[in-house]
């Protein structure tokens, strides 16, 4: 079966994340930490989700922010800039687009990797760490990206 035809595991009807689980992803996994303290740089205030989000739950709408990397198509990025974009989390049972497929581990660590829908060529592990269903900070190798509504 070629791949055009083989079902997408996610929910968006985009391109899947290859290999979400794989030794990258584990190791990063392994020696990433996020605190969800109060003074990490997600905890203010700054998401401008729409507010269609049911209260007590990780799904819905989401805003989102990224630095640590520089989207050459971009003039002017730069890694050390913040990003800013919407995002919207389902659970399983553009100008920048992207896809995280990432697994639960535990009431608040969420572990996986992302892919560029841009340019799919990168790909990153991913880490997690829902402070409550309004905020989600978000790790990368190069960065941050993290999530609020």
């Amino acid at each position: 079966m070629n791949s055009e035809n083989q079902a997408k595991r996610n929910p968006f009807g985009v391109m899947d994340v290859p290999d979400p689980n794989d030794a990258d992803v584990a190791q990063f996994a392994g020696s990433a930490t996020l605190e969800g303290s109060a003074d990490d740089v997600n905890a203010a205030s700054w998401g401008t989700a729409d507010g269609t989000s049911r209260s007590g739950t990780i799904e819905g709408h989401w805003s989102s922010r990224w630095n640590g990397g520089a989207d050459p198509t971009i003039a002017c990025d730069s890694a050390d800039e913040w990003k800013q974009g919407q995002g919207e989390a389902r659970m399983d049972s553009g100008a920048r687009k992207g896809l995280i497929d990432a697994k639960r581990q535990g009431p608040q660590r969420l572990v996986g990797k992302y892919i560029n829908l841009t340019s799919p060529a990168i790909t990153r592990p991913w880490i997690g760490r829902i402070v409550d269903d309004k905020r989600i900070d978000g790790r990368f190798p190069e960065g941050r990206l993290d999530f609020r509504r």
